[in-house]
């Protein structure tokens, strides 16, 4: 199968795709309030250049996405140019996994952020999908911590 990619700037087409990857990889429907954040972080971060969307297809058809969210940071020895690209909201429709779509679309994706100058890659990972990142080079990290439960923190 050959897979495309294809850069998607069209805020209803970047909507719907967050949509489904909310309810398939979350496992929730997303509020209301949670979709118009999203419309507003695309049309601030699309319009600026700092967040690249893609779609990938097969035979004309729709079938995964991914996006990098681009940013810098101090320079260090580990990110000397202080490039940052946070690749996310990768996602393949469940028919079409086991065929190498997943790959292509992170191919893109870490090409696309070298080719930007970033020296730095990183992503989050469902169980699920680890194999897939460590298959391409990812290794795993430590020394990083989450804040949990911001929303639900009490002053």
């Amino acid at each position: 199968m050959k897979v495309n990619m294809r850069e998607v700037i069209v805020i209803p087409t970047l909507m719907h795709w967050r949509k489904e990857v909310i309810e398939n990889v979350f496992g929730v429907v997303p509020s209301k309030e949670l979709m118009a954040a999203n419309r507003m972080y695309y049309m601030e971060h699309i319009a600026d250049g700092s967040h690249i969307a893609i779609v990938a297809e097969i035979d004309d058809q729709d079938v995964g996405c991914g996006a990098i969210c681009l940013s810098d940071e101090l320079p260090s020895p580990d990110n000397p140019s202080g490039r940052c690209a946070y690749l996310m909201n990768i996602y393949v429709r469940k028919e079409y996994r086991g065929h190498g779509v997943g790959h292509s679309i992170v191919y893109w994706l870490v090409k696309k952020a070298r080719q930007l100058g970033c020296d730095k890659i990183y992503l989050e990972t469902t169980d699920g999908a680890r194999s897939l990142y460590k298959d391409i080079g990812f290794k795993e990290l430590s020394g990083f911590m989450k804040y949990a439960d911001i929303q639900n923190s009490e002053s």
